[in-house]
């Protein structure tokens, strides 16, 4: 086991904040421990974004050039989350230094690009991988492994859609987004993500059709400044034409099974809707990204009459939460494990001195657990008394 690995992060962007944010917390999840991780630096061409991510998540410095991080000596491990068409040369050149890399999806903007990136990787000395973040989303692991295990049984048909709304504003202002070939829009964006999800329920996908794809805002106005991620920042009068897809469908064959796919960057009130059905022989099941700590389970068992979907609440019994919760208990599940750090920083931010207006919700008081405990006494008065009614 390395001593300690010194890490670092390509790109401030949104994308970019979420895998630095990830690296300060990985070595609290579970046990046993990490070496130590030190969190180097943040790199980005935009100074002031690179500068901003580096202090807010703790890293020790930010730099401008991927060639710095490549020629750092402190730096092992390097996370690339920049516009797909520069991923070849970044990615490339840290193979070559010797710097383990893992890559943002999708792998490139072309397949030439992205089969050459494959290339150097299987003849680096480091390690080089791919983010395909939904895989690591317990709720779809799960449902994975009810297929497998054969609880599900094989698959018959998969149904989902990705709708984000990023861009539903003709106002929003132009990006690398907007730009590139055809199937770069949403299909690249957030395609890749229900298409390796997909495969990694149903198996490989056996054959594609029905595609479409459709651009139904045709130009954007410039930005006056530089913007990150989906920001909706103030624009010029100056227009660029949109060269990929806002919308896109498809149908797919797997070995076992058809799939039908549908993804949007403009699906005004869907921020950021991942949901899919699988249909297999014995029953199926239901994920919303939006409500990550739960799945809906439906098997074909007993009468038809009592048969029907069921809610089943995540927790420590399932895939990436077992062992990783401080609070290991049925039915706490993730989320809840969240809100303690919510409320350490709440505790924290009062004991600093920061007015409340500049704070998150103070913690309760002692006169509110008072309060609680009345109603909770009042409760078991009732009960004991035949269901009486109480005034508190």
């Amino acid at each position: 086991m390395a001593e300690s690995l010194g890490v670092a992060v390509i790109g401030a962007g949104m994308a970019g904040k979420a895998h630095a944010a990830a690296y300060r917390t990985a070595s609290a999840l579970y046990s046993p421990v990490l070496p130590p991780v030190r969190l180097v630096s943040i790199g980005d061409v935009n100074a002031e974004f690179g500068s901003l991510a580096a202090r807010r998540f703790g890293y020790e410095r930010n730099d401008t050039s991927w060639q710095a991080i490549a020629e750092a000596d402190d730096i092992d491990v390097v996370s690339v989350v920049i516009a797909n068409s520069l991923h070849r040369e970044v990615v490339e050149g840290l193979l070559a230094a010797g710097k383990h890399v893992l890559c943002e999806k999708p792998l490139s903007d072309s397949m030439e690009d992205a089969r050459a990136m494959a290339d150097a990787a299987r003849n680096a000395s480091s390690i080089a991988r791919i983010g395909f973040t939904f895989r690591r989303t317990p709720g779809i692991a799960y449902i994975r492994d009810l297929i497998r295990t054969g609880v599900l049984g094989n698959v018959l048909h998969f149904s989902g859609r990705y709708w984000t709304d990023y861009g539903f504003s003709p106002s929003a202002p132009m990006s690398w987004r907007y730009k590139g070939g055809p199937g770069s829009g949403a299909l690249a964006d957030v395609g890749s993500h229900l298409a390796y999800v997909s495969e990694f329920l149903c198996g490989d996908i056996q054959s594609v059709s029905g595609g479409q794809l459709s651009t139904v805002i045709n130009k954007r106005p410039l930005p006056l400044a530089a913007v990150m991620g989906h920001d909706h920042a103030a624009v010029s009068d100056t227009f660029e034409a949109v060269e990929n897809d806002d919308y896109a469908a498809f149908n797919a064959e797997f070995a076992t099974g058809a799939g039908s796919f549908e993804v949007s960057r403009v699906a005004a009130g869907h921020a950021n809707s991942l949901q899919f059905e699988v249909f297999c022989e014995k029953g199926a099941a239901k994920f919303d990204q939006r409500r990550p700590a739960e799945i809906q389970l439906f098997l074909n068992e007993g009468s038809s009459n009592d048969n029907g979907y069921r809610q089943v609440i995540l927790g420590p019994g399932h895939p990436y939460i077992a062992g990783g919760l401080a609070m290991d208990a049925p039915e706490v599940g993730f989320g809840q494990n969240d809100a303690f750090g919510y409320q350490a920083r709440a505790f924290l931010e009062e004991v600093a001195g920061l007015s409340e207006s500049e704070s998150l919700p103070r913690c309760a008081t002692f006169d509110e657990g008072v309060r609680n405990m009345e109603l909770l006494g009042a409760v078991t008065e009732s009960a004991l008394n035949d269901g009486k009614k109480i005034t508190l």
